[in-house]
């Protein structure tokens, strides 16, 4: 029996339609009758039938279809793991991280690491923070990176940075000193407002916001990249976290404008694991080290 036969079946008894299965698997869709044929004969058993043009699934097929999928990502994990050998790896670390983070200090980190641990096969899962603490209570991953503090008290959770908030304008509109002083409530009366980007923050800032700003336009940009972006063009204006924008203010490619109406809550960035081996202080120590330099 060939591998192949098991992972063309394993496809088409997902999609049920072999045209669509030879897509997916950048077959011929004769080759996948081929496969499929082969698989049957090879165990004497009948996986699928033919009714009105559509193909279905036996009672025989069902029951095969979970182990056959099994075998395949067996044969895939088997096959990763011997790659991985063969490049000097001896032991896999997962760990999630939100969008924001993979953004800003990431980079940074990642270099020290692996130098320090070069047996180790580091696996980066972007996830929205949301996500992040399913996975490290499934043990899916070793550890996370979330913008959100985990309610399950299987997790251990620590505090790894407390980030202001800043009110962040396009630099080219307001970089002219011997310009007028634009007020933040000037700037946010004649701009979008881009909302949405943090998990946390931003129902309690647009409720006060509304109370002085009730003309206020606002636009939704659900990544924090994105809406950095944005306003690198000069298409609006928003409140993002401090470390997210350090570089572009050193830079001056983006401007911080002195926001007065109210207090700007703050946010934190946690640390999530089930347990707290070497990697994980390590690797804590080194996003520490990075957001605190």
């Amino acid at each position: 029996m060939e591998m192949q036969w098991l992972r063309t079946f394993a496809d088409a008894a997902e999609t049920l339609n072999f045209r669509k299965t030879s897509e997916r698997l950048m077959l011929s869709q004769p080759s996948v009758t081929v496969h499929i044929r082969q698989l049957e004969e090879y165990l004497g058993i009948c996986l699928f039938d033919r009714v009105k043009n559509r193909v279905v699934l036996t009672e025989e097929g069902h029951h095969f279809k979970y182990q056959a999928g099994t075998l395949v990502k067996k044969f895939d994990s088997t096959v990763d793991e011997l790659h991985s050998f063969a490049q000097g790896y001896r032991r896999q670390w997962t760990i999630a991280i939100s969008p924001l983070m993979a953004e800003t200090v990431l980079p940074y980190i990642l270099n020290s690491f692996t130098k320090a641990h070069p047996d180790l096969e580091l696996v980066i899962r972007v996830e929205e923070s949301k996500a992040i603490e399913d996975l490290v209570e499934s043990g899916e991953v070793s550890a996370g990176i979330s913008a959100l503090l985990p309610v399950s008290r299987v997790i251990h959770h620590e505090v790894v940075y407390e980030d202001p908030l800043l009110l962040i304008v396009p630099r080219d509109a307001y970089d002219d000193e011997r310009g007028p002083l634009v007020s933040a409530e000037d700037i946010l009366e004649r701009h979008f407002i881009f909302t949405h980007h943090h998990p946390v923050f931003w129902e309690e800032l647009l409720v006060k916001l509304r109370v002085q700003l009730p003309g206020m336009r606002t636009m939704t940009v659900t990544q924090a990249h994105i809406a950095k972006r944005f306003i690198q063009e000069g298409l609006g204006v928003s409140f993002l976290p401090r470390s997210m924008v350090r570089r572009e203010l050193i830079e001056g490619r983006l401007m911080e404008v002195h926001f007065d109406m109210f207090p700007l809550p703050s946010v934190a960035t946690y640390f999530l694991s089930r347990n707290r081996g070497e990697l994980e202080e390590d690797f804590l120590r080194r996003v520490r080290s990075v957001y605190f330099q």
